[in-house]
């Protein structure tokens, strides 16, 4: 477990012509706040979704792991990279969608249309200071159920085949979940 106290070392201090210098490190608001959420997050992240610290010392940047176990995406794994920026908790993470598929709500660049990823939002569920990242990875596992935006989509393709034909949606969405696995 991360703590506080491992976060915030000292680095050493510095003898120059027999005076010692004591390093000061500046530990930015951001990070203290990482600390306490990283450890609430993993203890309230959804059972659909695992996250992964590629340096345990870094807490500004993970992998998130969806996958879903209903719905049209079930049966697939999409990863998200989300990196918290030095304006955490004033701006919300940067998340960018690694994994391509077919969704009305991420295109295929990995842009992902979620309110609660924009600064300022039209509908009032836009970023805001008491959000944490537990709401964004619950918003981002949400895209798979029950948070999906046919009428103002990303993905326009996308929204508009749901609409026309909700079977030949299906058939692409298990298309893109069978070359994500290597299946194709």
């Amino acid at each position: 477990m991360i703590t506080l106290n491992k976060k915030l070392k000292k680095p050493s201090a510095v003898e120059t012509n027999g005076v010692t210098i004591e390093p000061v490190k500046r530990i930015s608001i951001r990070d203290k706040l990482l600390v306490k959420e990283v450890q609430e997050l993993n203890e309230n992240l959804p059972v659909t979704c695992s996250v992964n610290f590629d340096d345990p010392n870094i807490l500004n940047e993970f992998t998130l792991t969806v996958l879903p176990d209903e719905g049209y995406w079930a049966g697939g794994k999409f990863q998200f990279s989300v990196f918290v920026t030095e304006e955490y908790n004033m701006a919300p993470p940067k998340v960018k969608c690694l994994t391509r598929l077919w969704h009305p709500n991420i295109n295929v660049d990995g842009d992902i249309c979620l309110s609660l990823l924009r600064q300022t939002s039209i509908d009032e569920h836009g970023w805001a200071p008491t959000r944490r990242l537990k709401d964004v990875v619950w918003g981002l596992n949400s895209l798979f159920t029950d948070l999906l935006n046919f009428d103002d989509p990303l993905n326009i393709e996308a929204a508009e085949m749901y609409k026309k034909n909700k079977v030949e949606f299906q058939a692409k969405v298990q298309e893109y979940i069978a070359v994500s696995k290597g299946k194709r």
